[in-house]
Formats: C-alpha cells, structure tokens, sequence
C-alpha cells in the first residue's frame, strides 16, 4: 500500500502542487515553516477522521484561495480523494474512484498513522491525548470502533447537559444511558482487545535498539452492563455536573520495562523511543491482520533521537517495508537512506523533487 501521486489545491500554503512519491521511504527536507507538516497532514486526511493537527476543515482551505480545498491522491491504482467546496468549508467530502463516500470508508483502503513533535511528550500529557493516541491505533484495525466512538461521545453530551437540567427526565436519562452502554462496552472491548495485541507484539519485537513497554488502561476498562452502572451513579453525576464512570474516563499506562518507571518519568529521548516501540509494533499488527502496511507519518522524526538510535529505526523501517514518509529540516539525518527514498525538497509554496528512490 502506498500512494503512487499526491496532488493538492488551495490546501494550506498549496495553490496547486503535486508530487509522485516512490513506495519505500519519502523523504521530506526545508526550513522551518516552509510547508513540510502541511504534506503530512494532507496524507493524513486520507483516513478517518481530523488529521494529524486535529484541525477544523475551514483551516485548511489556503489563505486568499477559492474558499475550499482538494486533496486527491492515487493508491494502487485506486484514485481516493477528499476536500471541501467553498459553500460549505466544514462539510466533508469523499470521493473513491469517483463517487461518493463517507469519510468512514477511507480505512477500507489504507491505514495511517503518525508521530508528530506534538507528540514527543504524549505521556506527560492529558489523558485525553493518550485515549485519542490509542483510539486511532485500534481504529486501524477495527473500523468500527470510529462508529461506536461517536455514538458513545453524542449521548455523552446529551447526558451531561441533562445532568445540569433542574428536573431532568428520567426516561430520557434511560434512554441516553442504554446507548452509552451500547456503545460503551464496545470502544472497550476494543480497546482491550488491541492491548493485549500490542503488548504481544512489543515482547516479540526482536529490536534491541528501542526499549520495551509494557501498556495497560486504569480508569474504567469494560462493564458487563455500562447502563447499569450510569444509573446507578446518577446522584453522584449530578452532583459532579458530569459523567464519571465510562470509556471516557479510561487512561493509557505505559511503562518503561528495563527501568521499570512510568514512561512519563523516562527522558524526552527515551519518551520518543517508547512511542516508536509502540508505534513500529502496532504497523506490524496492521500489516498482519490487513496483508498490507501501514503508511506512516514520521515528521521531525530525527529530533530526540541519537544516531545510534536513528540508524537502527531507518534500518527496521527498511526490513519491514511500507511507504514511510519522514520531514527533517536538514539532508544530514536522512543520509544513511537517500539513495533508496524519494526526496523532495519543500519550499513555500512549492515541492522540487530531488530525486526518486
């Protein structure tokens, strides 16, 4: 799996731009600002959901352009594209050879997943952040998980704005708890499903360059009957103003096993390894399950890495296979691969290829 052509129109800093990228690694180089995490994104918008920022579809139409974006690429021969039309910059558009699609079937071509320099410190970060980070991994092998995610998160809402009601209504509360259990005992079988997964896969990693973790989920993991609990907890919850029992409220442990310390006791260096262990891991489970790699998004991926630790990444890259697309600011880092990656070199405005791999 891998995108043979990547075009982009009033996308970002892009009036109009295409690039023709080899299968193996794409190699990304500029300044700081010149546009290289905006081509990352784009890639990331050819699967479910935000995209790497997370931003909103009205953001990413370029300043000065005709309102709407377009971002269309050709993969295995297959032509999927996404964007939005200047009369409606945060309505969503698909199209799969043509037709129209919902942005879910996206995951039924290709999977995608990224490390950003957003992300270095993911596990000093919210809990949030780290349910969102596991989220997208379990998305990649479980479609469905998108669908029950969004239910879950709508009655969410619905509940917790009924909670600050005077007099709320309690057939209301019912029916809103049924659909959170529903959905609820969904994204966490999921989720707990995955776990074990990964945690089988980062033993079996035959990698010594990057540190084993070991993953679990505190907070609520998975209820034989979620709607039971919610009305059972209701005095509680109105007390609060809002929902304190369910997938929400779950958390992504990581520990560094040689130390044997929470990863958010590890340095930034160390922090960064563990997501990579994590991250090359769970590509392997993708390509397991699929019988097709993962397109992975590494941006800054030379940061924080000693090159002890970057040759070893770049060279289990290379024995796994995959597209991997990979930004740097400087040739330097990338030397030990240039001569089988594509290069481009990113300008505002404009990508030059160098040359391809």
């Amino acid at each position: 799996m891998a995108i043979a052509r990547l075009s982009l129109s009033d996308f970002r800093s892009y009036a109009d731009a295409t690039l023709t990228p080899g299968s193996g690694f794409v190699v990304l180089t500029g300044d700081n600002g010149a546009g290289k995490t905006n081509i990352l994104e784009a890639v990331s918008l050819l699967a479910p959901g935000r995209g790497l920022r997370r931003a909103g579809l009205g953001e990413m139409a370029r300043n000065g352009g005709k309102g709407g974006f377009a971002v269309n690429s050709e993969i295995d021969g297959v032509s999927i594209g996404t964007g939005t039309m200047a009369q409606a910059p945060e309505r969503r558009l698909v199209r799969i050879n043509g037709a129209a699609a919902a942005a879910s079937a996206l995951s039924e071509w290709l999977s995608i997943v990224w490390l950003t320099p957003a992300m270095d410190r993911l596990f000093a970060d919210s809990a949030g952040e780290r349910r969102r980070f596991f989220d997208r991994l379990v998305l990649a092998l479980n479609p469905g998980h998108a669908r029950h995610s969004t239910r879950y998160e709508a009655a969410l809402r619905q509940r917790n704005r009924l909670l600050a009601e005077a007099s709320p209504d309690a057939q209301w509360f019912s029916a809103l708890e049924a659909q959170m259990g529903e959905h609820g005992a969904a994204l966490g079988a999921g989720r707990l499903a995955l776990l074990e997964r990964l945690n089988e896969a980062i033993d079996a990693a035959p990698s010594p360059d990057f540190p084993k973790a070991a993953l679990a989920l505190d907070g609520w993991q998975g209820s034989d009957d979620l709607a039971r609990d919610l009305t059972a907890h209701r005095t509680r919850d109105l007390a609060a103003g809002r929902t304190l029992v369910g997938p929400h409220r779950s958390d992504l442990v990581v520990t560094h096993l040689e130390k044997q310390q929470p990863a958010a006791q590890s340095s930034t260096g160390e922090q960064k390894a563990l997501l990579l262990t994590i991250v090359l891991a769970h590509a392997a489970l993708v390509a397991a399950h699929t019988g097709r790699r993962p397109i992975l998004l590494l941006d800054e991926i030379a940061a924080h890495l000693d090159p002890g630790r970057r040759a070893a990444l770049f060279e289990q890259l290379a024995t796994c296979g995959g597209q991997v697309w990979m930004t740097g600011t400087e040739d330097a880092p990338f030397a030990p691969i240039m001569e089988a990656a594509s290069h481009f070199r990113v300008e505002p405005g404009r990508i030059l290829p160098i040359y391809k791999g």
